[in-house]
């Protein structure tokens, strides 16, 4: 008896629910009627109030991104105190910098390119960098550990980006300070605020995919720069293990929106950004993690187009050829990596796997069927398959 009467409780609330729904609507819409000015209909005066409660959320949504960035921005200032309060300390006084602090200590300025030699980022030669003009940028800063100053007025799409630049500059300025001995740091702080390094690094990665979605030519400093903080930052012997174990699943997302931005580019002067694009994936490659995943990624699209252009040409049906164009950056960077991969000696069993498999299986039939039709992918094709498999013989 209870639960039977309970039930009808909760059925006659709901009605009343329904019912005060249904009165109030009513009641708006009289109220709309009624106040609605003259030379005005009720659906214009109705639009124009959805208008302005829109543009109201908007606002608020507006001030909610702003509140949030300038807490990021305190949490950053926060765990580069807590890792470094001394570095902290010169940077808030004027006219000093990591600079001032290297000419206090005596020490000459360490080739900040040899750091990432040594790192597995040799940039010296590497033509990678040419169309971004990231060479000339670490050139210049050869002899020179200074942040840039980053309070220039910026493009909307360079905005996002000062502050997680700025903070993972001011990061990797204090692992170069520390290595040499003149400060002293506590990385282990980044475990502690992993908030901070992801929200940080996720910025960035979405930053760059915006430019990249949509880029304009030529490429300026600011957003040459940032390309430079992520290649350092991931080719770090410290802080990338950090980053990685934090950020493993936002960077394998950034690789997957690369690929699909050069697979999907329909622009009749499309070359330059898929060029610029490329690049940044084989930068992306330097770190042997990402490289294995990146080699796994690349595998895997190849042989799906591979596949759809063998059926396209046995039933002799129309294949897309702006697909096809867009294809050959994406075999380009996947020989390249292999070949890295190859020069370095480092076992790929990390990308042996499925994909590899996949790949390989009936690779000969389908470069035979292609090979008349399609001569250069054919060749593509090939080489990527003996890489692979020299790969696996030096292992053997």
């Amino acid at each position: 008896m209870a639960l039977g009467a309970a039930a009808v409780q909760i059925k006659d609330g709901r009605e009343n629910q329904i019912w005060y729904l249904k009165i109030s609507k009513l009641a708006l819409a009289f109220a709309i009627i009624h106040s609605k000015p003259p030379g005005k209909s009720s659906k214009e005066y109705t639009e124009h109030l959805a208008k302005t409660v829109s543009e109201r959320d908007f606002g608020w949504k507006w001030k909610v991104e702003v509140l949030e960035a300038e807490v990021l921005r305190l949490r950053q200032e926060l765990l580069l105190n807590r890792i470094c309060p001394r570095f902290c300390l010169e940077n808030r006084k004027p006219g000093t910098s990591a600079e001032t602090l290297l000419n206090q200590e005596s020490i000459n300025p360490t080739n900040y390119s040899s750091q990432l030699e040594d790192s597995g980022c040799d940039v010296s030669n590497d033509s990678a960098f040419d169309s971004l003009g990231i060479a000339s940028d670490f050139h210049q800063s050869e002899h020179n550990v200074k942040v840039p100053p980053l309070n220039l007025c910026h493009s909307s799409k360079e905005q996002s980006l000062t502050a997680p630049v700025q903070f993972l500059q001011h990061l990797l300025e204090i692992r170069k300070l520390s290595e040499g001995g003149i400060l002293q740091a506590d990385f282990s702080e980044l475990e502690n605020d992993s908030f901070t390094i992801c929200n940080s690094v996720s910025q960035l990665l979405d930053g760059l995919t915006i430019f990249y979605n949509s880029p304009k030519f030529p490429v300026s400093n600011f957003l040459t720069e940032a390309v430079c903080v992520l290649v350092s930052l991931i080719t770090d012997t410290k802080l990338s293990n950090h980053v990685l174990k934090k950020c493993f699943k936002k960077l394998e997302e950034f690789k997957k929106n690369l690929i699909q931005i050069i697979l999907r580019n329909s622009s009749v002067n499309r070359f330059q950004a898929l060029h610029s694009v490329s690049e940044t994936l084989i930068l992306l490659g330097r770190n042997n993690i990402l490289r294995n995943s990146l080699i796994s990624l690349l595998l895997s699209e190849v042989r799906q187009f591979a596949e759809q252009l063998l059926q396209a040409h046995q039933v002799q049906s129309v294949y897309d050829i702006t697909q096809y164009e867009n294809i050959f950056p994406l075999c380009m960077i996947l020989e390249k990596l292999l070949q890295n991969k190859t020069e370095e000696n480092v076992s790929s069993s990390d990308y042996e796997g499925e994909e590899k498999i996949k790949f390989l299986k009936n690779l000969d039939q389908i470069i035979l069927h292609l090979s008349d039709e399609f001569p250069l992918f054919s060749l593509y094709l090939w080489r990527v398959s003996v890489l692979l498999n020299s790969a696996q013989m030096q292992i053997d």
